[in-house]
């Protein structure tokens, strides 16, 4: 339902472009990584470099494209490369940041996009991996953005799709992936997350307009790091839901 004359999504898409510092590099996926990425550079971050899985390197699209491979994601681009090139970058250690989804997110992080239930006989058979395994190992911070309650939010993956910080504190390091890199920030309809520097635990860092702690701890499975105060998120400005209504003018996937 929408919030105070906004949808959630476009709550979650304002809240992932404020992420995005100018002039850094973000691997984007279809949905809402996209408009997040396009808001980030009509607003505060110009000079952001977007990269799509298909090869679009660096375009300024006119409104949302429909995929990754859309010919919009290489409109003004520096290059209309390859999507080698373009995971190549994430292990060449080039990527600030990558966005991924999640049906399954665990306390450290990790994901799961591949089965629900046991992996000989599952409930569910997801997408699997794609790159979400390559950005999740490579990029330096990576963004989830997923829905939020306790079939999400899990104690234990039914199947580990893309590390997060694995065990815990050392854990990434050990398995051989770049010292420094991992799970930056979730974004649920609920609120917003980051990750502890010590114990690398899930932490809440604000809920949404409407939201109460009560109801994000209602819907975790386990138990989340909450600070002794919490924020609010700030809701869209006008500005961003204008921008929002030229990027994406079907309501696609922010909604109207």
């Amino acid at each position: 339902m929408p919030i105070e004359g906004y949808s959630p999504r476009k709550l979650q898409a304002c809240a992932a472009a404020r992420l995005l510092e100018n002039h850094c590099s973000v691997f984007v996926g279809t949905g809402l990584p996209m408009i997040a990425a396009m808001l980030a550079q009509r607003t505060h971050a110009p000079g952001i470099l977007i990269i799509f899985e298909a090869g679009g390197i660096g375009p300024q699209p006119p409104v949302l494209p429909i995929s990754v491979g859309d010919s919009r994601t290489f409109y003004r681009a520096v290059a209309a490369s390859t999507m080698h090139d373009a995971m190549s970058a994430a292990q060449a250690g080039h990527l600030d940041y990558g966005f991924l989804g999640a049906a399954q997110i665990d306390m450290y992080g990790n994901i799961n996009t591949t089965v629900i239930g046991d992996w000989a006989r599952p409930r569910a058979r997801l997408p699997g991996s794609g790159g979400a395994n390559d950005l999740g190992s490579f990029c330096h911070r990576t963004i989830i953005i997923m829905a939020q309650d306790r079939r999400r939010f899990v104690e234990q993956l039914d199947f580990l799709t893309t590390p997060g910080y694995l065990g815990g504190p050392g854990a990434r390091e050990r398995a051989g992936l770049p010292a420094g890199s991992g799970p930056y920030r979730v974004i649920t309809q609920l609120g917003l997350y980051g990750f502890d520097e010590e114990s690398k635990r899930m932490q809440l860092l604000s809920v949404h307009p409407g939201v109460t702690v009560a109801e994000v701890r209602e819907n975790s499975a386990f138990e989340l790091l909450i600070p002794e105060h919490v924020e609010t998120t700030a809701p869209p400005s006008e500005e961003e839901l204008r921008l929002l209504g030229e990027i994406d003018p079907m309501g696609i996937s922010v909604g109207k």
